[in-house]
């Protein structure tokens, strides 16, 4: 379940947050593209991680009733590395 104090560190991140809180607030795609002045297509893009240009970021949030927050990075926890990275499997043990 997407947090709004959950950390973002990648495109793919930022773009799952927004898709995760438009789906959670029942907006639809041509609504917050008709309020932002904005494609769906970048939406769609925003969405999937890819570059688009930060003043279409900022109408989009804008028009999802979102903001952003910037803080300082620090180390990521022990956490935060093994939900992004997973834990490998040794296969040498397998063997």
């Amino acid at each position: 379940m997407w947090r709004m104090q959950d950390k973002i560190r990648l495109p793919i991140e930022l773009g799952q947050a927004i898709q995760r809180a438009r789906k959670e607030g029942r907006l639809k795609a041509t609504d917050i593209a008709a309020r932002s002045g904005r494609a769906r297509n970048v939406l769609y893009r925003l969405e999937r991680g890819e570059d688009i240009t930060v003043a279409s970021l900022l109408d989009i949030l804008r028009a999802m009733d979102l903001t952003i927050r910037l803080e300082r990075l620090g180390m990521p926890t022990l956490e935060e590395v093994t939900q992004r990275f997973g834990q490998d499997e040794d296969d040498d043990d397998a063997s």
